[in-house]
């Protein structure tokens, strides 16, 4: 009875598709899932569902994701519904910890080899062996390669052929690169040291070529589920293969559409292929979007719709669940610190109007484009952090401050309260609990320290209880060498503390990540999709780029690009990807055929931007009005009043609606703009020559601050 209890609980909050991925009978199962539709959840309670059912034991469950974040979350949901002892881990982390357990049969007692950190040094130095000079970027390149190479099964030998069917953009001429591999390799060997993708062929290995080996692990490993399967490589497929051993309890769960890591040698053809390949495959589709909007949700489905290619065979239309909420803001500028300078007004205005600033995210296309985010943010006074650089703890300034705090606690005295002590020890990198200084860079190193400070603030508040007999205890402030234990414990962890900011993130790097409020910035042609697209294999993944990056929303959604690089710069065109900006500048303009059959000219539409921020207007009230509808509003209410007085009796006079003589957001543009000049009359749409010759007068009039009687008497 409790078991059916507890399984009932596993199924109680499911929506249908959900349950259907859950309760699907052992076998393959392909769960096709879209952002947002809870696929953590699904592959969590099907794991779980099976458990508790008495259908698998956890032991025998081995789910497979790509990052540490990703498998340290199943670990924990599973453990929060009751079912301990999965295997939740990324591919290097299984394979790691299969081959140092084997390694004694493997290697025949000799030691397991250092695994190498990064490439780059190693590949320095083939590079120089074949008389290739690179700096540390040029290296990184090759060492990217490289990797690409031995994710897709391709060795130094064969690497110029293959790099030329996949059409890759190669650092230099393929035939050096493949040189530099081969040098890589020597190399590599000669110092007895191996590199992560060896590490999984070494697993793949051992299975393969040891039947001992491969028949304890498929022993211990029956039932399989590998999450985010569309960014499996051929190498991790290969060991995939390998663990399963001809069986079929496999679970795999992706979305085509979010495929976005093909550089790297990832491939969708698997998720695409898994039907086919593998008989009475039961496949399950989520598409209802519990994460976001239905707003940004339509903007999702209208990106993606318009995909081509083997990816787009799988799309998903989504339905959001969530209530209604604001459209996407489109914004136009007319160059990129403009545009930027926006973003961080309107960071600071989020933040003033409740959001947390750990809930807002700029994307980007490139690394490049943070610099004029991190400086216009900083000039706001809006604190930030970038995601996808070091680690926390392998920052630089956070393995110096760790250093000072741990020689602090040989002469801080013990009854020093723990924030007092990390600040002065903190005062030995530099740092001080003052404004953060200018500069991107600058202001990153103090944020991070910072965070040291937030918390040993936090840390401070739970007291280190300690046993004094079998039923007693009592209760100490924490020192700073608790403290010093604590970061050690997380920095072996990876445990980062959340610096309290607005996200800057590459749209690669934000990935599996969600905010309340986004901001894809910089989508301009050349920059999204890249110049460097240049297949159509290659334009379609820029576009899935952008599908993700607007599903990292939940609730609030900007959109917008530069007209220019800088002030006065070359033209340049927004995004294709996204209907709503015009390409050729302005607005849209409709497109019909005309007399003959034949389109029309596309006919420009005049550019009015933001008198308060700069944006350019895409509404038509909001055009009228000169100014984004959520900008700041100068009207003058009793010259408002006014208009309207007037407005109406003139209607009476002519028998005509009184939206006829002007709209009501004509009406509130001149109550705001406060026209002198027939000229400036003019630049208010929906006042054209003909409705200046007949109100013109009247209206500047009653602007200078004439009364209505007096101007119905003059015009009479």
């Amino acid at each position: 009875m409790a078991a059916d209890s507890s399984v009932e609980r596993i199924l109680a909050g499911l929506d249908p598709e959900q349950r259907t991925a859950v309760t699907a009978p052992a076998g393959p199962v392909c769960i096709l899932a879209g952002a947002g539709t809870g696929k953590t959840r699904a592959i969590t309670h099907r794991i779980a569902y099976r458990v508790l059912s008495g259908e698998v034991a956890a032991r025998h469950v081995l789910a497979v994701t790509f990052t540490a974040r990703a498998a340290a979350e199943m670990r924990a949901r599973l453990g929060a519904l009751g079912v301990p002892g999965v295997q939740a881990r990324t591919f290097h982390g299984a394979a790691l910890r299969q081959v140092r357990y084997f390694s004694s049969r493997l290697l025949s007692g000799r030691e397991m080899p250092e695994l190498l950190d990064s490439k780059v040094r190693l590949v320095t130095l083939a590079a120089a062996k074949v008389g290739l000079r690179t700096d540390r970027a040029a290296a990184r390149d090759l060492a990217g390669e490289i990797e690409w190479a031995k994710s897709s099964l391709v060795e130094p030998g064969e690497y110029v052929v293959a790099a030329a069917k996949a059409l890759r953009e190669t650092p230099h001429d393929p035939a050096r690169v493949a040189e530099v591999f081969a040098g890589y390799e020597q190399i590599k060997r000669a110092n007895g040291v191996i590199d992560f993708e060896d590490m999984l062929r070494a697993a793949v290995w051992g299975i393969e070529d040891h039947p001992d080996v491969g028949d304890q692990i498929r022993n211990q490993y029956r039932h399989f589920v590998v999450d985010e399967y569309q960014d499996v490589n051929p190498l991790q497929q290969r060991l995939l293969d390998a663990w399963l051993g001809g069986r079929d309890d496999l679970t795999v769960v992706g979305d085509a559409s979010q495929t976005i890591y093909s550089f790297t040698g990832a491939t969708s053809a698997h998720l695409i292929d898994f039907p086919r390949q593998r008989r009475d495959t039961v496949v399950v589709r989520l598409v209802r979007d519990y994460r976001s909007t239905p707003q940004v949700v339509g903007l999702a489905n209208a990106v993606i719709r318009q995909a081509r290619g083997t990816e787009a065979r799988l799309r998903l239309e989504l339905v959001g669940q969530r209530p209604p909420g604001a459209e996407p803001d489109l914004r136009i500028f007319a160059d990129e610190p403009a545009e930027a300078a926006a973003v961080a007004a309107r960071c600071r205005d989020l933040i003033a109007a409740g959001t947390p600033a750990r809930e807002i995210a700029i994307l980007f296309r490139t690394n490049a484009q943070s610099e004029a985010y991190e400086k216009a943010l900083a000039e706001a006074e809006v604190a930030y952090q970038v995601q996808g650089a070091e680690r926390f703890f392998e920052r630089t300034e956070i393995r110096q401050a760790l250093i000072a705090l741990r020689v602090a606690t040989r002469s801080t005295p013990g009854e020093t309260p723990l924030v007092e002590a990390v600040v002065d020890a903190l005062s030995a990198v530099g740092w001080a609990p003052d404004q953060p200084p200018p500069g991107g860079a600058a202001r990153e190193r103090w944020e991070a320290l910072a965070a040291l400070v937030q918390l040993a603030e936090e840390y401070a508040s739970t007291p280190v209880v300690l046993p004094i007999g079998e039923a007693a205890t009592v209760e100490r402030p924490v020192s700073l060498a608790d403290f010093c234990a604590e970061l050690s414990r997380r920095a072996a962890a990876q445990h980062v503390p959340t610096v309290d900011g607005v996200t800057l993130a590459s749209l690669h790097s934000a990935k599996g990540l969600e905010w309340d409020s986004v901001f894809l910035v910089g989508l301009s042609d050349g920059t999204l999709p890249t110049s460097y697209a240049k297949t159509a294999e290659q334009v379609e993944e820029e576009r899935r780029l952008l599908y993700v990056g607007v599903t990292r929303a939940r609730e609030w959604l900007w959109l917008s690009y530069a007209s220019a690089r800088s002030p006065g710069g070359r033209a340049r065109r927004p995004c294709r990807f996204l209907p709503q900006f015009d390409r050729s500048g302005g607005t849209r303009a409709a497109e019909a055929p005309g007399a003959g059959g034949r389109k029309p000219e596309r006919r420009r539409t005049q550019i009015i931007s933001c008198r308060i921020c700069g944006a350019t207007l895409l509404a038509g009230a909001d055009r009228k009005l000169g100014r984004c509808a959520d900008c700041p509003s100068d009207l003058d209410t009793e010259l408002l009043d006014r208009l309207r007085d007037w407005r109406s009796r003139v209607a009476a006079v002519q028998k005509v609606p009184a939206y006829v003589i002007f709209t009501d957001a004509t009406v509130v543009a001149l109550a705001e703009r406060r026209p002198t000049r027939s000229q400036e009359l003019l630049a208010i749409a929906g006042i054209g020559p003909r409705k200046l010759g007949l109100y013109g007068d009247a209206v500047l009039a009653l602007v200078a601050g004439a009364g209505v009687d007096d101007v119905l008497l003059t015009d009479g």
